[in-house]
């Protein structure tokens, strides 16, 4: 019997078929961490676009509750309102490129506002004090729970304190110069119970004045203007006084008379909220450029109907 030995052929892989399959690998991995990346984006942006959006209801919502209940009296020489654009605040630049700056608006006046009123009137208060209570908005920038500025911690932050109808009336009601006597509660205004929402970068305001013309045919007619509280529009303040509205704020096409003479009908509130990785990336760079501003700002802008004055 003969005896045949058979060679048996390797089983395996050759070297260009490995090559070829961790080049498909490659391919696959390369699709799936582009998809994933893509997606993470995706998610990430839509989370910074809903809080943003969520802060900004939060202020609008407030103000507009606020400033609808906005009260006014005519002939007296009291103010009611007192809007300011503040200088040498502690808000840092957003954009190292320019033409994103912070803006700090001061905005205090008498409103029908009663939501933290415990109705406790004291033997300090008289009786009569009533229901006009005043609100005050400020913007910071600081840490929202402990205060003070901290590089990682800190942020834009809005403030509002309302005075009780009770201390209102007292301190605050019949007073010419309502900026000025509000400077018994500027101290109070970043207490931790003040807090109205964060990253909150500038806001702007329009108020829209009503103010009646005499037309050729002697018809009076209703004109809008429009008057810009903001960086843009320079450094300025707007008040409402019961002689009138005064304002060293440009209104274009319209005299100081007319302005004083007409009635305050809304008031348009336009905001920008900044994304808390937008936020980071601020303070840990001294500022954003451009490219980054663009993708972390957002942009509202709420008409706000004001009672007849």
């Amino acid at each position: 019997m003969r005896n045949s030995n058979h060679s048996q052929r390797a089983t395996g892989f050759t070297l260009i078929e490995l090559m070829v399959a961790m080049g498909i690998t490659a391919i696959i991995i390369t699709v799936l961490v582009s998809i994933t990346g893509i997606a993470t984006d995706t998610w990430t942006r839509s989370r910074d676009e809903i809080r943003a959006s969520r802060q900004a209801k939060v202020m609008l919502d407030t103000m507009a509750r606020d400033l609808e209940s906005l009260v006014v009296r005519r002939g007296n020489d009291f103010e009611w309102l007192h809007a300011k654009l503040e200088t040498g605040g502690n808000l840092p630049p957003v954009s190292s490129g320019g033409g994103n700056s912070s803006e700090a608006i001061g905005l205090t006046f008498l409103t029908a506002a009663t939501d933290r009123y415990l109705g406790q009137v004291g033997e300090e208060f008289p009786e009569n004090a009533g229901d006009v209570s005043c609100a005050s908005y400020r913007l910071r920038y600081q840490d929202p729970i402990e205060g003070g500025a901290d590089d990682r911690t800190s942020t834009f932050v809005l403030y509002r304190l309302l005075v009780n109808p009770d201390e209102a009336f007292v301190d605050l009601l019949g007073q010419p110069d309502l900026d000025a006597a509000f400077d018994k509660y500027e101290g109070n205004i970043d207490d931790q119970e003040n807090f109205i929402c964060e990253n909150v970068h500038q806001f702007s305001m329009a108020f829209h004045v009503e103010v009646t013309r005499t037309a050729d045919d002697g018809s009076n007619e209703l004109r809008t203007a429009r008057i810009v509280l903001g960086s843009a529009a320079g450094n300025g303040d707007f008040r409402v006084t019961g002689r009138g509205i005064q304002t060293t704020l440009d209104a274009e096409g319209f005299t100081p008379q007319e302005i004083q003479a007409g009635r305050l009908r809304a008031v348009e509130i336009s905001m920008s909220v900044l994304s808390d990785g937008g936020i980071a990336r601020m303070n840990a760079r001294d500022g954003l450029d451009q490219k980054d501003y663009a993708r972390n700002a957002y942009h509202y802008t709420r008409m706000i109907e004001l009672p007849g004055m």
